[in-house]
């Protein structure tokens, strides 16, 4: 009885999948309609639909491009894939596998693949996603032998190396890269951790392969050399040992004893530490920051800090990419001040997204710094900037004596 269940929702999980695809290609098609209307340039013409459809389906605007594609090759391309979706022979993440597997043929050819597996006729039942993949590349390779070779050409130009968070105080640095050169850096950390360990070194060949990395990337054992990390934590967990955790920008949240560690003497003896310490006032009972405006046109950089700080990713609704741009929320030509409450950290994507006709933003009131984002169809969505360390402390009533005394947090510089 329950298992019926289960199924009969995953059945249903899939049909809204395929119902949410059909409706996103409607709309892509209305909104270039209305684009055109108002006079863009055929070059312009979608621009920004997919981080409607993002902001709709609370995800990042990045992931709402891919899903605008995956939606446009099902509806126009991949009938097959698209009724297997519809009746739950297929999920949403093994129709994706299909649409991606089949991206570098031409139109034809991918409904041609589409047909020749029909999906909708139970092909892949009970088949894992290797097996999909396996079967929809064959068929690709067969039908186009020379578009999948200039795809695999062209992957070289989009390698590169990524950053993010794992339990405990780890991150997983991952780099794209050729096979080639993969294997080749790979083998060159093998040798040295069995020289090392040949050598005596009692660490594993894994811990030396990752610090090998770490010293031949950097320059330097331990990793830190002439390279500046900013911790926020509270005054409390610097001076006075107490447990709020620090937040690490580009990382996330860290534990207080660990930031305290890191805030300290150099972890190694050899190296020679130096550290700097900024403060940032906090408003009692919300942790906002207290900071000064300026009149530049551009952010300067004591203010750029600022708003890194309290931002920490871009502050786009359900986006937590990397800040790479500081935007003024209400544009500076339409006089919008180069100031704290009128800047907010942007991802690169999001900016252009934002400076696109019928996109607006503006301040609002809110416990912490707030922005609230209107889409060319109206529709609003808000951001607050994320608590800052010992925020919750701060709002506690028991708390707010020590708030008059110590009310802040410290922006911690540590760099070779």
């Amino acid at each position: 009885m329950l298992i019926a269940e289960i199924r009969a929702l995953e059945d249903r999980k899939c049909a809204l999948a395929a119902r949410q695809a059909r409706l996103s290609v409607a709309f892509d098609m209305l909104q270039r309609r209305e684009q055109a209307d108002a006079g863009l340039p055929a070059d312009q013409l979608g621009a920004g639909v997919g981080a409607q459809i993002a902001l709709a389906r609370r995800e990042s605007p990045a992931r709402g491009g891919r899903l605008l594609g995956l939606a446009k090759a099902l509806v126009a391309e991949m009938p097959h894939t698209l009724a297997a979706l519809e009746t739950g022979q297929l999920n949403e993440w093994r129709a994706t596998l299909l649409v991606r597997e089949t991206a570098c043929l031409s139109a034809a050819d991918r409904t041609a693949v589409d047909e020749e597996l029909a999906a909708d006729a139970g092909t892949f039942g009970g088949a894992g996603d290797r097996a999909i993949v396996t079967a929809v590349r064959a068929s690709a390779y067969r039908r186009d032998p020379h578009s999948v070779t200039e795809r695999a050409a062209h992957a070289a130009t989009e390698r590169h190396v990524s950053l993010r968070p794992a339990p405990d105080t780890m991150c997983y640095l991952t780099a794209l890269l050729p096979v080639a050169a993969g294997v080749a850096v790979h083998s060159a950390l093998t040798r040295a951790a069995d020289t090392a360990h040949s050598d005596g070194d009692t660490r594993s060949r894994g811990q030396l392969m990752a610090d090998t990395l770490v010293e031949r990337t950097t320059g330097k054992a331990g990793g830190i050399s002439g390279i500046k990390i900013q911790l926020v934590m509270t005054d409390r967990t610097l001076f006075q040992g107490d447990s709020e955790p620090a937040r690490l920008p580009g990382y996330g949240i860290v534990p207080a004893g660990w930031a305290r560690t890191l805030a300290g003497p150099g972890q190694n003896r050899n190296e020679a530490m130096r550290v700097w310490l900024r403060r940032l006032y906090t408003a009692p009972a919300t942790g906002d920051l207290v900071a000064m405006d300026s009149r530049a046109r551009l952010f300067p950089p004591g203010l750029r800090r600022f708003i890194q700080a309290r931002d920490h990713t871009c502050r786009t609704p359900y986006c937590d990419a990397p800040i790479r741009h500081l935007d003024h929320i209400v544009p500076w030509h339409n006089g919008g001040t180069t100031s704290r409450s009128n800047g907010a950290g942007l991802c690169e994507a999001c900016n252009h997204t934002k400076e696109t006709p019928g996109w607006s933003a503006q301040t609002r009131p809110g416990p912490r710094h707030t922005l609230q984002l209107t889409t060319p169809t109206g529709h609003t969505y808000h951001s607050t900037a994320p608590p800052l360390p010992g925020t919750a402390l701060l709002a506690a009533p028991r708390q707010r004596r020590e708030i008059r005394v110590i009310g802040q947090n410290v922006c911690l510089f540590r760099a070779c």
